[in-house]
Order: structure tokens, then sequence, then C-alpha cells
């Protein structure tokens, strides 16, 4: 699919996953509707490289969250100090967000501490490699969120048009098929995976506070719909020793329709309308899929937190439309 490109009149920026190596200054990424351009070169200097040795600390803690901070970074750095380099590279990856600006000057406070060259120049080699670790993983990570932001451009570009802001819903209904299309071939080739639910989410947390985007917010909120939609098709529940389910069966008839369509489904299907699946029944089956997914996907995961929304936005909207057929209670 050929993939356009678009330019709004106002950009923003949002912070890194992850902190550079000193944490001195988070590089933002820039972005043009919502899609972050490339981002300048964020390689450090000889000079950045010894900054932590001069690094002052001010803090407005309190005397004893700080005192519990320098026992966490002094245990860290312990760690770090007696690995080896395949424990030393498992270390750093597991604890990338806690080399900021407090760690670096603790160790900087360490060498100084040292009472001989030797001391001193084992801690001033331990910086260096951390922090070249630091580097590669921040460096692999910027890498994963351009070819996320790729995939999320060839998904969102049948609805977007060459210098405009984004506009939700697209006036052409084919466009939303083309990106439906799109998602599943993305899923097929193993493209929509944790790093690019990451990208999409921080996205429309960033659209959500600058408040000036709503077609853009719109938009991200549809592509991680289709998403959950099309991963919780590839399994069904709605048949069991040669017969149907019916609840189970009516639930997945809505997570293949639209979100526009859900209304309707469950007006027709549900017996508080026109269907003989009861409320409590439908309810039941939603909660057993959501226990389904918290047990077979990781645990605080993106993808895990996607479809239980997904699933719990369902239930509510049955919720909204039973509540609207049963009337006002007296």
């Amino acid at each position: 699919m050929a993939m356009a490109t678009a330019t709004a009149a106002a950009s923003t920026s949002l912070r890194t996953v992850y902190p550079s190596p000193l944490c001195i200054a988070s590089s933002p990424r820039w972005w043009c509707w919502g899609i972050p351009a490339h981002c300048p070169s964020r390689r450090t200097s000889h000079a950045d490289r010894r900054r932590w040795k001069t690094l002052l600390c001010a803090t407005d803690k309190g005397p004893e969250q700080s005192f519990k901070k320098t026992i966490e970074v002094d245990r860290l750095i312990d760690m770090l100090r007696d690995a080896n380099p395949r424990e030393l590279d498992q270390i750093v990856v597991e604890n990338i967000l806690a080399f900021d600006e407090g760690f670096w000057v603790r160790l900087a406070a360490r060498i100084d501490l040292c009472k001989s060259d030797d001391d001193k120049k084992d801690y001033e080699e331990l910086a260096e490699n951390v922090m070249n670790i630091v580097e590669h993983v921040v460096h692999k990570t910027d890498e994963k969120i351009e070819q996320s932001t790729d995939v999320l451009k060839a998904i969102i570009s049948p609805v977007m048009h060459e210098g405009e802001e984004a506009k939700w819903p697209p006036s052409d209904p084919v466009a939303l098929k083309l990106m439906e299309k799109e998602i599943s071939n993305r899923e097929k080739q193993g493209q929509l995976d944790e790093g690019f639910l990451s990208e999409v989410s921080a996205q429309l947390r960033q659209a959500k506070q600058d408040g000036d985007k709503p077609g853009l917010q719109a938009m991200l909120q549809k592509v991680l719909q289709l998403y959950a939609s099309n991963f919780l098709q590839k399994r069904s529940y709605a048949y069991k020793g040669g017969e149907v389910i019916v609840p189970e069966s009516f639930l997945e008839s809505v997570i293949q329709a639209p979100e526009n369509g859900w209304n309707k489904l469950l007006l027709d299907g549900l017996t508080a309308g026109k269907g003989n699946v009861s409320p409590e029944e439908f309810y039941a089956v939603v909660k057993k899929r959501i226990e389904r997914i918290l047990i077979r996907t990781e645990g605080g995961s993106y993808q895990q937190r996607i479809l239980v929304e997904y699933l719990k936005e369902i239930q509510a909207r049955a919720e909204e439309v039973v509540k609207v057929l049963q009337g006002p209670t007296l």
C-alpha cells in the first residue's frame, strides 16, 4: 500500500521511551500530525560522556526519602560492579530507567571516595561500560520507534490527506476498510507487536494531553480498536461439542462489528431489546473472555491492557443500551 505523508499546522512532542545516558535533558521526538519525524542526533561528545564527574546533586526530597534512594542506587552500583560482562548487560537492561541523573551523581561521589587509584580506575571503567550499554539500548529503542512509526503511517495513510489535519470519521467509507485490511496484513507479518502498541498508546496519550487534535485522537483510538477486534477474532469459543453457545456467538458478532454498529447489534441481540441473550448471560461471557485474555497474555503488557479495555468498552455499551431500553428506575 502506498504510504501518504501529511503535515499538520502544529506539531507536538513526546518524551522518549527511555532516558538518555546522562539524563540531563531528554531528547524530544518531533511529530507531524502525531507521527514522529527524524530526531536530531543524540550522540554524546567526549565531554558529555565525562560530565557525570562534575554533576551536582540538587534535590528537594526529604532526608529520609533521599537516604532510601541513595541506598537503592548503592545497591545497584554494587550489583553492576560485581557482575561479569554478560550479567552486566542484563542488569542494565532490566534497570534501564534507573540510570537517571541521581545515579550518575552517586557514582561520581563513590569514585571521589575511593582510597586507591586502582579502585577509582575500576569504577571509571564501570561507568564507561554502563554508559555504552545504555546508549546502545537507547539507540535500539529509537530504531524500534521508527519502525513502529512507519507501520502506523501505513495503517492510517488511507484516511490521511496531504496538507490537512487528521479528521474523523473519514469521508470515504472505503478508507476505513483499507485501514482494516492493512491492520490484518501487518498483524500477519508480525509487525503489530508490543513496540507498535506502545507507540500508538504514547501518541494517543499525547493527543489527549494536547486537546486540540480530536481527529487524530479518534483515529488512533480506531487503530487500537481495529487491532483488538482483529486479534480477538482469531479464536472462537462459540462452539462446544458441536453445539452453538449462543451468548459466545453473540459476543463474537459484536467483536467483529465496527464500533458504530454496536448499538444496533445489542438492541437486536439482547432480551432487553429484540433478542434472546439476557444481559446477565452477555456480561458473563464478556467476563470469561477477559479472564482468558489475562491468562494468555503477558501481565501489564500493552496488548493485555488494550484487549481488556476493548472488551470492557463492549460491556459498557451493552449496559448503556440496556439502561435506555429498561427506562428510568422508580
